[in-house]
C-alpha cells in the first residue's frame, strides 16, 4: 500500500467543489469517506494571479494504485468538475487536485514528486504538517513539522476556516 498526499484547492464555488471533490476522491479510491485523512480547511489569497481567495486542504490516502493510476484519477476528477485541460497554470479553479507525495518516490513523470511547491506555499505546507508532521520530505530530508516551523509565515495570508463537509 502506498501512502499518498493530495492537495485540494478551489476558488470557484469553493464550498461546493471542496465537498464534492472530497466525495469524488473517496469514490475514486473506493474508500469510505471516514478513511480519508483530512487537514483543516484553509482560506488563502490567490498566488500568481489576482482572483478570488482559495479554499485549500491536504488529504492523505492509502492506495494500491500506481502513481500513473493516481495521476489519471485526479485529472479525471478535476475535469468532471469543470476544469479544462488547457487551463492556464495561474487562473481560477473549480477544483485543483495535485499529488504531493507518493511514498518516498522522487520522479518527474507522470507527476513531479515530491511536488516542488510543498515547502514554498503555506497553503500546502501547513495542512500537510497538520496530518503528517513527522513524515520526512524525501529530498530536503526534514520533517514537515520542521519545515512549517521554519517557514516565513508572513509571506502568505492563510487562515483556518470552518469545515464545510
Amino acid at each position: 500500500m502506498a501512502e499518498i498526499y493530495i492537495s485540494l484547492g478551489s476558488n470557484v464555488e469553493r464550498e461546493y467543489h471542496v465537498q464534492h471533490g472530497l466525495n469524488a476522491l473517496a469514490k475514486a479510491f473506493n474508500l469510505p469517506f471516514e478513511q480519508l485523512v483530512l487537514s483543516s480547511l484553509f482560506k488563502s489569497t490567490a498566488v500568481g494571479f489576482s482572483g478570488n481567495a482559495f479554499y485549500n486542504m491536504v488529504i492523505g490516502i492509502c492506495t494500491q494504485d500506481s502513481v500513473e493510476q493516481v495521476a489519471t484519477k485526479l485529472r479525471d476528477i478535476e475535469i468532471n468538475y469543470g476544469r479544462t485541460p488547457s487551463a492556464k497554470k495561474f487562473s481560477p479553479r473549480t477544483l485543483d487536485l495535485d499529488l504531493l507525495l507518493y511514498d518516498d518516490l522522487i520522479i518527474n513523470e507522470p507527476a513531479q514528486l515530491p511536488r516542488d511547491e510543498i515547502d514554498k506555499n503555506a497553503f500546502v505546507l501547513w495542512p500537510l504538517n497538520e496530518i503528517a508532521p513527522t513524515l520526512i520530505h524525501p529530498i530536503i530530508k526534514e520533517s514537515y513539522q520542521s519545515l512549517w516551523k521554519n517557514y516565513d509565515k508572513a509571506s502568505q495570508q492563510l487562515n483556518i476556516i470552518a469545515n464545510c463537509w
